[in-house]
């Protein structure tokens, strides 16, 4: 049996829904099969690339009580806690905004191309958030690399000019980006924790007001709100939330019943996978199943498939002790951040050489635009790893 401090399927299905995320993001959408990718906003269904992203969010929860119960334990205080807290998140939502602003940069006004701007971010992301080995014998150096990433990013704002009228041309928040919904779920299902720690009750208590909310967000009865939404939008929204403190939930039951009565966290988990499947499929009476509108029966669905997938992996990799199949996720599974942005780099330096290098998103076969993703998605993993030999890695 696995120690039961050390739950590996958490971190195998961190590094899969990444891969899958990788995956589904390098498909070109015009010859691959319309079930990989995201369903159009007023389309009722979802594709696998509809389930990837909060099946990561879902993963984001079931880690919290492992990571803050060890917090607690070494004797963090909760000033320090807390700030950790909104640090973390704030750090997402800032990388976020910027990622989400790449693709509005109008290079006349700007004066930089798209692809240089971006390539500048990340280089100030990787800079400013790096997790630097041997901090004390190098602090003047990391401070030194840190401003240099601070430098870059002030300069990129000021010089940033979209051309739109949405916020006289300057940078937008919109809907936060990727990295700023997990900040805010995070933020959200954080506190949660702090607040209620290891009570199931309360903790479902926060998951169904958030769900309520999401409810209730979707019927257009939460207009007395608009003023705070531009910020705090992703919360009143209640969707980002609710996905993350189910999988909180998911990650109380695991960490209160220890391995040897797995029977009994199948049982569970089996059984709040099915009734949100159920209950999912019982609001597409009121809400379409659609991710782009964020709807509870999405929402619903979505998490009823992640504690199916969890507790599969639950079984083969922390019962059955069955983990090497799993170890090209590795990389992925522990160093999250890197392994999602990093790949966006190459991106944009392959754009700005010019040369089609990703040739197989030109071709007008299925089975190769599949194959070339996939290959794409493992060698993604092969740069995370080769990157965290050489240092460098993302810490926030």
């Amino acid at each position: 049996m696995t120690n039961y401090n050390r739950i590996s399927s958490i971190d195998i299905m961190r590094g899969l829904t990444l891969v899958l995320m990788l995956f589904v993001n390098d498909l070109n959408m015009n010859v691959a099969p319309a079930w990989l990718g995201h369903r159009p906003a007023d389309f009722d269904g979802m594709g696998l690339a509809d389930w990837v992203f909060p099946g990561f969010l879902f993963i984001v929860g079931m880690a919290i009580p492992f990571a803050f119960s060890k917090r607690f334990s070494s004797g963090q205080s909760l000033y320090d806690i807390s700030r950790h807290i909104v640090t973390r998140s704030l750090s997402l939502i800032i990388i976020g905004v910027l990622m989400l602003n790449t693709g509005r940069v109008n290079p006349e006004l700007t004066g930089i191309s798209k692809n240089l701007w971006a390539i500048l971010m990340y280089l100030g992301v990787f800079l400013f958030w790096n997790d630097y080995p041997d901090k004390e014998n190098k602090f003047f150096t990391i401070i030194a690399l840190k401003f240099t990433g601070l430098a870059i990013f002030v300069f990129l704002i000021f010089k940033f000019r979209s051309g739109q009228f949405e916020n006289n041309g300057s940078l937008v928040t919109s809907w936060w980006g990727i990295l700023g919904l997990i900040g805010w779920g995070y933020l959200v299902s954080a506190f949660t924790y702090v607040l209620c720690r290891d009570s199931i009750l309360k903790t479902s208590l926060f998951a169904l007001f958030f769900l309520v909310m999401n409810m209730l967000s979707d019927w257009k009865l939460l207009g007395f709100l608009d003023p705070i939404k531009p910020v705090f939008g992703i919360i009143i929204d209640g969707n980002v939330p609710f996905i993350v403190l189910s999988g909180l939930i998911g990650g109380l039951i695991i960490k209160k019943i220890p391995v040897i009565d797995f029977k009994k966290v199948i049982s569970i988990f089996t059984g709040l996978g099915v009734l949100y499947i159920i209950s999912g499929f019982i609001l597409r009476k009121w809400f379409i199943i659609s991710k782009i509108q964020a709807t509870p029966s999405w929402g619903m669905i979505c998490n009823g498939i992640s504690f199916i997938i969890f507790i599969l992996l639950y079984w083969i990799a922390d019962v059955r002790n069955k983990i090497n199949w799993a170890s090209f996720l590795q990389p992925a599974g522990e160093n999250s951040l890197t392994t999602y942005i990093a790949p966006d780099i190459l991106y944009y330096l392959i754009w700005s050489s010019g040369f089609p290098l990703l040739i197989y998103k030109q071709s007008h076969e299925p089975l190769i635009v599949i194959a070339g993703s996939i290959i794409w998605a493992l060698l993604m993993v092969g740069l995370t790893s080769l990157l965290v030999r050489l240092k460098i890695k993302l810490k926030i």
